[in-house]
C-alpha cells in the first residue's frame, strides 16, 4: 500500500514511522527530519491512502477535495471538522447529544459587554477559548477576573487571534486531572483505541508559564481501567458519533476526545478532529498490527474490528526552541540527536526542524523535537527520555523535567504504603 500522510510535525513524523512498517510512505510537506518528505501538494501525489495529520487541513477541507477525486482519506470532511474548528459549534452539538460538559455560553466581537456580564457570574477559575483554531494556545484559564476581562475584550476586538477570537466561549472552570480518550469512527460507528493519555500544555514545570502546543505526554495513564475508558465512550463519544449522524455527517477518522475528571466524573472539555499532538507520539507507535490497514478501513467507513496497543508506557518530552511559545527562535544547529537515537528503547520525533546551508539540522520552529521512552514500566520509559534528553543541546533550548511525574510519585506511594 502507498500512503500520503499530510503535515510536517512530530505527530506526522510518528506516523510515517508506523505506517512506514507495512507501508510505502510520502509525507507532504514533511521536513528534512522526516523521511520520505516530498514537495509535492496531497493532491499531486497517487497514493491508496490519505492520512491527514494537522486539523487547519480539515477544517479547510482538503479531505472533501480528495474523496471528490475517488481518493480514500482518513479524516473528517470541513463539516465534521468543526468540531474543533469552532468551539461555539462543538458545545452546541455535543450539549444537544447530552454530554456532560462545563456550563458555558459563546459571544460574538459585538457582545463584549454581555460576555463580561456573563463572566461575572462565575466563580474562580476562569476559562476563556477562542472559537476558532489557535495552534492550542488560545484558552485562558486564569483565577484573576481583570484578566479574564482583558482576555475576552482582546479577543473580540481581533488584538490577540485576529479572526479566530472574534468569538468566544467562556465556561466554567473546571478541577481534576486531565485525561486524552482517542477513538476510530468509520462514519457509522466509533471504536476505542484502548489507551488514555495525559498532555502537559503550560510551558514550565508544575504546570506554570502559558500554554503551549503541547510540552509532553505520556501514556496510559496508570490510574484508569478500560471500564473508565468504555463509560467515556458511552457518556461521551458515542453519543457525539450518534448526533453527527443525525446531521448527516458522515465522519471518517479519529476523534480525540479530552476529559476533566472532575469529583462529579469525567465532563468533556473538547474535542479535536485529529491524534493530539504529541499524544500522536505515545500512542501510535504501541500499535499492534497493520496502522495501514486499519486506517484505510476507517477511510473506507468499514472498520472491521477494535485496534489494539502494547501494554507498554511511553513517555515524550518535548524539546522547545528559545523564546517559545511567543517568539521561537530558529536555525540553531542541534547537537547529539544521533547519540540520544542510538540509546535503546528510545524514539525522537522530528517536530520543527530544518537545514542551514552547511547541511546541519537546526531548529525550525517553537517545538523542535519529541524525545520518547518506551518501556514496560511508566518510571522506565521516564528515565529513557530523559536520558536521552540530557545528551541533546542547541542555544536556549527549553524542556520541561516533570512529565509524567506527579503520576509516578501516587504510584511510588501506593506501592510504599
Amino acid at each position: 500500500m502507498r500512503v500520503c500522510v499530510v503535515g510536517s510535525g512530530g505527530r506526522e513524523h510518528a506516523f510515517a514511522t508506523v505506517l512506514s512498517q507495512s507501508s510505502e510512505v510520502v509525507v507532504t510537506p514533511g521536513s528534512p527530519g522526516i523521511k520520505g518528505s516530498t514537495a509535492q501538494v496531497a493532491t499531486e501525489i497517487e497514493a491508496d491512502l490519505y492520512v491527514v495529520g494537522p486539523e487547519v487541513p480539515l477544517v479547510q477541507g482538503l479531505a472533501d477535495q480528495l474523496r471528490a477525486d475517488g481518493r480514500a482519506v482518513f479524516g473528517p470532511g470541513s463539516d465534521g471538522a468543526r468540531l474543533e474548528g469552532s468551539k461555539a459549534w462543538m458545545k452546541s452539538l455535543v450539549e444537544a447529544a447530552g454530554v456532560p460538559t462545563a456550563r458555558y455560553a459563546s459571544f460574538g466581537e459585538h457582545e463584549a459587554d454581555a460576555a463580561v456580564a456573563f463572566l461575572s457570574t462565575l466563580a474562580p477559575p476562569y476559562v476563556v477559548k477562542t472559537d476558532g483554531l489557535a495552534a492550542g494556545k488560545g484558552v485562558l484559564v486564569t483565577d484573576t477576573y481583570t484578566d479574564a476581562v482583558e482576555d475576552v475584550r482582546a479577543k473580540l476586538s481581533g488584538t490577540s487571534f485576529g479572526d479566530s477570537g472574534r468569538c468566544v466561549v467562556i465556561e466554567e472552570g473546571l478541577s481534576g486531572p486531565e485525561l486524552s480518550l482517542f477513538a476510530f469512527c468509520d462514519g457509522e460507528k466509533a471504536a476505542l483505541i484502548p489507551t488514555s493519555a495525559q498532555d502537559h500544555k503550560r510551558l514550565r514545570d508544575q504546570d506554570l508559564g502559558p500554554n503551549t502546543g503541547g510540552m509532553g505526554c505520556y501514556s496510559p495513564m496508570p490510574t484508569v481501567s478500560t471500564t473508565d475508558l468504555d463509560d467515556m465512550m458511552n457518556t461521551a463519544v458515542h453519543p457525539t458519533v450518534e448526533e453527527l449522524r443525525k446531521r448527516e455527517i458522515d465522519y471518517r477518522g479519529v476523534l480525540f476526545a479530552g476529559f476533566m475528571m472532575t469529583e462529579d466524573g469525567p465532563k468533556l472539555l473538547e474535542f479535536n478532529v485529529r491524534f493530539g499532538d504529541p499524544e500522536a507520539q505515545v500512542i501510535l507507535p504501541r500499535f499492534e498490527g497493520d496502522l495501514a490497514e486499519t486506517l484505510l478501513q476507517v477511510a473506507i467507513g468499514d472498520l472491521q474490528s477494535p485496534p489494539t496497543l502494547s501494554t507498554d508506557a511511553m513517555v515524550t518530552v518535548v524539546l522547545a526552541s528559545q523564546g517559545y511559545p511567543t517568539a521561537p527562535q530558529t536555525g540553531d544547529v542541534i547537537y547529539g540527536l544521533e547519540e540520544a537515537r542510538a540509546i535503546e528503547g528510545v524514539e525522537i520525533f522530528c517536530a520543527g526542524v530544518a537545514l542551514n546551508p552547511q547541511g546541519e539540522l537546526v531548529t525550525g520552529g517553537g517545538r523542535v523535537l519529541n524525545v520518547c521512552g518506551r518501556a514496560a514500566k511508566l518510571e522506565t520509559a521516564r528515565d529513557l527520555a530523559y536520558n536521552a534528553v540530557s545528551v541533546i543541546s542547541w542555544s536556549g533550548m527549553q524542556h520541561r523535567t516533570d512529565i509524567g511525574a506527579s503520576i509516578q510519585a501516587d504510584l511510588d506511594k501506593e506501592e510504599v504504603a
